[in-house]
């Protein structure tokens, strides 16, 4: 990769070579540049440098100069090196099968105590290999989440997360959209409440995925795999199937999450009617206060893709999922 050192090295290795092929003496120690000539006296006929000695320190020097810039770049780009991946982070796919990450790997979270819409603060949770960023357009209520980050699931999470800290009972929902079509397929746009911003904390989840699954999740507690209730929607003689006959995923518009006591509910809007409970609660116990909030993972470890949030609501109470 070029870089602007690199350009500068190179415009200085042609520079030093240059002036030694210019100021060297030649065998007959003939002035080798009329250019230069102010530089030489004459002694029995013949020209000597007058300045010899601080001339080739000069030379020197700019050698070490060109060295010196040519390894920057090397230096800067070994304080960042271009590693791919664990085996265990790439997604699944045809010929490989994603696996838990090992029990003791874990990154800390970045987090930002920079409020942003209603929520207080943001973080990269897990510190996925790209940073995540968020934005929240107050003309439109949307929320725009980047993220890459391996999975929110297993042991520990990266993904990244806008979040309030609350206590006592909640409402949140949001609709969910994906701006790229061809995202990887089980990336999620999820609305969790933590117990804390660990990439590993006890938490309930409800998520979208891109291909349309929904599901509502929990890690019963800290460093425990998540399970999961999991739906898949689909319907016939709906527009996309190649015939009538053909099951066509329904994707939902809008999903929420209820926490009433110790009793955590998915909401789901398919096609824009009131949100409705879709089936049975989880149990689990958290302790106030806790992070209520909404996030985002690409499912790619090293990839960032986008979702945007909207109509968000968040309410400290049960009840109002709407």
């Amino acid at each position: 990769m070029e870089t602007p050192s690199v350009r500068l090295s190179c415009k200085l290795s042609v520079l030093s070579l240059a002036v030694h092929r210019l100021c060297r003496p030649t065998i007959d120690d003939t002035v080798p540049c009329p250019a230069l000539a102010p530089f030489f006296w004459r002694k029995g006929g013949k020209a000597q440098p007058s300045t010899r000695p601080f001339v080739w320190f000069n030379l020197h020097f700019c050698f070490f100069l060109t060295l010196s810039f040519s390894a920057a770049p090397c230096l800067l780009l070994g304080q960042a090196p271009a590693t791919p991946p664990p085996a265990w982070a790439q997604p699944g796919s045809a010929t490989h099968t994603q696996v838990a990450p090992p029990a003791d790997f874990h990154r800390p979270s970045k987090n930002f105590e920079a409020p942003i819409g209603i929520f207080d603060g943001q973080s990269d949770i897990g510190s996925a290999v790209v940073p995540g960023s968020a934005s929240f357009d107050p003309s439109t209520g949307q929320y725009t989440i980047n993220s890459a980050g391996y999975n929110v699931w297993y042991m520990r999470d990266e993904f990244r997360y806008l979040w309030k800290k609350m206590s006592g009972d909640v409402s949140l929902a949001a609709d969910i959209a994906f701006p790229d079509p061809n995202g990887y397929g089980d990336r999620k746009a999820v609305l969790i409440i933590r117990q804390n911003l660990e990439d590993d904390s006890k938490e309930a989840i409800v998520a979208l995925h891109g291909a349309g699954m929904i599901h509502l999740a929990q890690r019963p507690e800290k460093g425990i795999r998540v399970k999961d209730m999991e739906f898949r929607i689909g319907g016939r003689g709906r527009p996309g199937g190649e015939s009538p006959d053909s099951l066509v995923t329904v994707t939902a518009r809008r999903i929420g999450i209820e926490k009433h006591g110790d009793s955590f509910a998915l909401f789901v809007s398919l096609e824009g009617e009131p949100m409705h409970q879709f089936g049975p609660p989880i149990q689990l116990y958290i302790d106030g206060p806790f992070y209520v909030g909404i996030g985002f993972c690409s499912h790619l470890p090293d990839k960032s893709d986008t979702a945007i949030l909207s109509n968000v609501v968040l309410e400290n109470s049960a009840g109002k999922v709407q």
